[in-house]
């Protein structure tokens, strides 16, 4: 492998992004991990990537804020002179007392807005990735929980808004894939639902075990690997949604 791929991954403090960062720092990746307020996190996430041989830095930003995702970008390209894959994985919408648009604002607005900043640094043959859950993919085909409403509409939001940049994707020679995943077993997401809507979590599980974490990263990190159509799906877990095509 010839000089390491520089790899932004938004939301990696934890969960799905911490883990999708540990599989792609190693298979060689320089992993740059950008988090919200958890530096401490990331850090010793960073660490123990380096510990076990790989590499990854630590970038701070809340994407909600424009200047701050700007200056990620400009950190990233800066540091690096480019960018060559974007994980889209960070999300949110169900925070404590968050104003009534914040789910748009984070879930769609601000993806578009980090993406638009970082493809002028981004070469030929670089990838985006943008993750999701069959909850927000199938949005307006299938029931969603009332309490993660917000959530799947401006996800679904923002899928749709990246891809109508398709055309400017191909263009650009950058691939873009999404990944959808059932409710993942463990994560932030799951536990808040389980408090509102115990019932909710039940009658996903009726249809199988849920995805683990460490599945639904590796398919997030094979995603930035394989080469796929323009606007790709992955699916993982949740075989009832998918059989009703």
């Amino acid at each position: 492998m010839g000089s390491q791929r520089i790899v932004v991954v938004t939301g990696a403090s934890r969960g799905i992004g911490a883990q999708t960062a540990r599989i792609m720092a190693a298979r060689g990746d320089h992993v740059v991990l950008n988090y919200r307020e958890k530096r401490k996190r990331a850090q010793q996430l960073a660490d123990e990537i380096a510990q076990a041989g790989g590499s990854a830095s630590v970038a701070g930003a809340d994407l909600s804020d424009e200047s701050a995702a700007r200056a990620l970008v400009e950190e990233v390209t800066g540091r690096f002179g480019r960018l060559d894959m974007l994980v889209l994985n960070a999300s949110g919408g169900l925070e404590h007392g968050a104003p009534p648009d914040y789910a748009m604002v984070i879930n769609r607005d601000a993806q578009l807005r980090l993406v638009r900043f970082a493809l002028p640094h981004m070469p030929s043959g670089g990838r985006i990735v943008f993750v999701t859950s069959h909850q927000a993919h199938f949005h307006g085909r299938k029931p969603v929980p009332d309490a993660y409403r917000p959530i799947a509409a401006s996800k679904r939001a923002g899928e749709d808004a990246l891809r109508a940049m398709i055309p400017e994707f191909t263009a650009r020679g950058i691939g873009f894939t999404v990944v959808s995943g059932d409710m993942i077993d463990g994560t932030i997401i799951v536990r808040l639902l389980q408090r509102r809507d115990p019932a909710a979590v039940a009658a996903r599980t009726e249809h199988g075990e849920l995805p683990t974490v460490a599945e639904f990263a590796t398919a997030v990190a094979d995603a930035a690997d394989t080469a796929a159509e323009p606007g790709h799906t992955v699916y993982v877990g949740g075989a009832d949604y998918l059989s009703h095509h």
